[in-house]
């Protein structure tokens, strides 16, 4: 198989060197090394991180795009975007309304800088939401019914014409996701 571009999308305050980030890197580095991985560290203001994203794709258009959390609903926004397939591992669905909570100063450990979440920062959120997915087929979500941080029944109901996979317990970070990698190559058509 020609080499393909898949791109993980981590969460809100997080970064590249997450556990499932590296957990990722480490197994496509071990099993699917011909293929192109990127793991941007995205900065936390939408509009920087959405001009990131959109030069990063524009390069070599992804073929499986992985994303967490906040990286999850960038993830649909892209996938709906380019046409190709993502996996969801806990989504957020409305971070316009969840990042309501969260405003203030941020410290990116990777990219040491610091960053202000503002309330005009979240109608580009809104703004990024998908309405109705065009082909739902082309996702894979993944839940974990102990998330902390989200309601796993939002992502549910938005992706209910999905394939989505809830397990009972565990939690936001997605326990056991190296249990899943395999299946995450698998939908993506990689291996």
């Amino acid at each position: 198989m020609t080499s393909q571009h898949i791109v993980y999308l981590h969460g809100f305050a997080s970064s590249s060197l997450s556990e499932k980030a590296l957990l990722v890197r480490d197994y496509f580095q071990q099993h699917l090394p011909q293929h192109q991985l990127s793991i941007p560290d995205l900065p936390y203001t939408p509009a920087e991180a959405w001009q990131e994203l959109q030069l990063l794709c524009v390069q070599k258009p992804p073929q499986l795009i992985i994303g967490s959390s906040l990286g999850g609903f960038l993830a649909t926004a892209l996938a709906e975007q380019y046409g190709c397939r993502a996996v969801l591992i806990n989504p957020a669905v409305r971070p316009h309304l969840l990042l309501q909570q969260h405003l203030g100063r941020y410290y990116h450990p990777v990219r040491q800088q610091h960053y202000e979440v503002r309330a005009d920062h979240l109608p580009l959120l809104e703004e990024l939401q998908v309405q109705q997915l065009r082909r739902p087929a082309q996702y894979l979500v993944l839940l974990q019914s102990g998330d902390e941080v989200l309601d796993y029944r939002q992502a549910l109901d938005f992706y209910q014409q999905c394939q989505t996979d809830v397990q009972e317990g565990g939690d936001h970070s997605y326990q056991n996701l190296q249990s899943r990698l395999a299946d995450i190559v698998n939908f993506g058509q990689l291996a």
